[in-house]
């Protein structure tokens, strides 16, 4: 990659912490459902290494902190020693090529069905309120899901508890580090956003008390592994999983503040704009006063290209642009980024196909002599 000097600004080197990063392209962690039975496959272990650069930033696809928290088909886990040890080696080859690799610890709470709980149980959630029914993200399965169980307030340091022992399992499989999933309306959202936290407890009401979970979660997986390999990712302005907020920009900024008591590593924000998943529309908001609250590192995602994220990271917007379809689609975006080369086209048929290689590995690369 190019040093400083560089005229691509995504193309520039940046100090995150500990972790020497060669270039500003963070691969965004998606979802592929190709982990059979909730182990990570052997498969895994090309994908993430095609999309590997020394000195890049790759953030693992959503995975599972307890047999809780699954609520999609053949998504991983990190809950039992096999999964810990099936990472090891998709990690491993991640680090071969000199990439920084962070696990994405998540917990769907409400959006899941008893299919995937144990003993056919209703998945958890802040609250009873169930989802209505809707098109899964493949637009063609229509779920219906279970009405979820109200955690009561004696267990919810259990499910903390999880997130704790998750955050020392991706250690051990050798992850530099891990994120928070606190977006697209998953548990942590569950109790973060007022459209669907209906509590009375001190996990309820006001802002402070709808936070109280998403930093719990914070507080112990810091106290695990230390703040210098954390970070979280957000969406405030979203409404995913029917999860939106009435003040999303008061949420944000209290996370933010809050989060800076910490000391972690990094905040990845959904933009505005991505209020309706892979749709970009117009929006008043902007993440601007969230990103000059926050004072680690700063990481947008959604819906970006070249252009916007050279811009992001030229103005001083975002330090780091976390890229899905694209880095999916291409797994040497950077350096089509860096010549600005065109872009292979993504298939979203195949997004979440069991397939171990069609839209997965078989996406091309540019030859060498471009």
């Amino acid at each position: 990659m190019s040093t400083d000097g560089s005229s691509v600004p995504l193309i520039t080197s940046y100090k995150m912490g500990k972790f020497d990063l060669s270039h500003r392209v963070v691969l965004a962690p998606l979802t592929r459902q190709r982990s059979f039975a909730n182990v990570p496959q052997a498969h895994a272990i090309l994908y993430y290494q095609q999309r590997t650069t020394k000195g890049g930033l790759l953030i693992a696809e959503a995975t599972g902190v307890s047999e809780t928290a699954q609520g999609y088909q053949d998504t991983p886990g990190i809950w039992t020693k096999e999964q810990v040890e099936a990472w090891k080696p998709i990690v491993d080859g991640v680090h071969a090529k000199g990439g920084i690799f962070f696990c994405q610890l998540w917990h769907v709470g409400r959006v899941s069905s008893s299919d995937f709980q144990p003993n056919g149980q209703a998945p958890i959630s802040s609250t009873n309120k169930a989802l209505k029914p809707k098109l899964r993200a493949n637009g063609i399965d229509v779920t219906s899901m279970a009405p979820p169980r109200r955690l009561e307030t004696h267990e919810i340091p259990l499910v903390v508890n999880d997130f704790r022992v998750a955050a020392r399992n991706a250690i051990e499989a050798g992850f530099d580090g891990v994120e928070i999933h606190g977006a697209h309306g998953y548990l942590i959202e569950q109790f973060l956003k007022d459209e669907v936290n209906d509590r009375t407890d001190k996990y309820g009401g006001s802002l402070e008390n709808r936070c109280r979970f998403a930093l719990e979660v914070i507080q112990a997986v810091v106290d695990e592994i230390g703040a210098d390999k954390v970070g979280i990712r957000l969406s405030p302005f979203a409404s995913y999983k029917q999860a939106a907020d009435s003040n999303p920009e008061a949420l944000g900024l209290y996370m933010a503040n809050a989060l800076n008591k910490f000391g972690i590593l990094y905040c990845h924000m959904v933009e505005p704009r991505m209020m309706k998943i892979g749709e970009n529309v117009e929006t008043p908001y902007s993440v601007r006063p969230i990103r000059d609250t926050f004072k680690g590192t700063f990481i947008v995602a959604g819906g970006y290209t070249r252009e916007d994220g050279n811009k992001a990271i030229s103005s001083g917007y975002a330090d780091l642009i976390a890229y899905g379809r694209l880095f999916l689609s291409n797994p040497d975006l950077p350096r089509r980024f860096e010549i600005d080369a065109p872009l292979n086209k993504y298939n979203s048929e195949t997004f979440y196909i069991s397939d171990p290689v069609i839209g997965y590995t078989d996406y091309p690369f540019l030859p060498l002599d471009v």
